[in-house]
């Protein structure tokens, strides 16, 4: 392979868990809530109608998803106590990057039915994905790749801690 051969290989070699992996059984969403190891399955806050998880696989360092514990995929079946909760997490955990990551911009967002990009289509989540200025570059554009810099366990001792720490002192879920 020549130095130009090189320079054309893009390495993600944390992605072939996710590409070659056993494909899980059942609701990712389901399952994880309803085991007890939050930091292993990266769970980082449970209320009484939702959770937040941080996505295993993300499009951006921080990215998280806040999901009802009831299992649907269908928002209008949510009920008002239900959006509520779902986001004051959205709003508490903004707060919580802020704080933490300091980004520029956030994505907010559902992706509801495949048509519309759901990668889970029966149970309905918010993703929230910070953002920095400069954070779309030419690996994702022309590599189709991302760049995490930071391992997500780190990731989420920081902000478990930050959401802990701004529990105490601010009505949060």
């Amino acid at each position: 392979m020549s130095d130009t051969d090189q320079r054309e290989v893009l390495w993600a070699p944390w992605r072939i868990e996710y590409i070659t992996g056993q494909k899980e059984k059942g609701c990712i969403f389901c399952n994880r809530f309803a085991l007890t190891d939050d930091r292993r399955n990266l769970i980082l806050a449970r209320g009484r109608r939702s959770f937040v998880i941080m996505n295993k696989f993300p499009y951006n360092n921080g990215h998280l998803m806040v999901a009802p514990i009831r299992h649907t995929g269908d928002f209008s079946s949510l009920t008002a106590d239900e959006i509520a909760e779902i986001f004051a997490f959205v709003q508490a955990f903004m707060g919580v990057f802020h704080s933490v990551m300091k980004p520029d911009g956030f994505n907010i967002g559902l992706n509801l039915g495949k048509t519309a990009g759901a990668g889970v289509e029966d149970h309905l989540h918010v993703h929230v994905v910070p953002r920095w200025e400069g954070d779309t570059n030419f690996m994702p554009v022309i590599g189709e790749i991302k760049v995490i810099s930071e391992h997500i366990q780190s990731t989420y001792d920081k902000l478990l801690d930050a959401y802990r720490t701004t529990k105490l002192s601010e009505e949060s879920p």
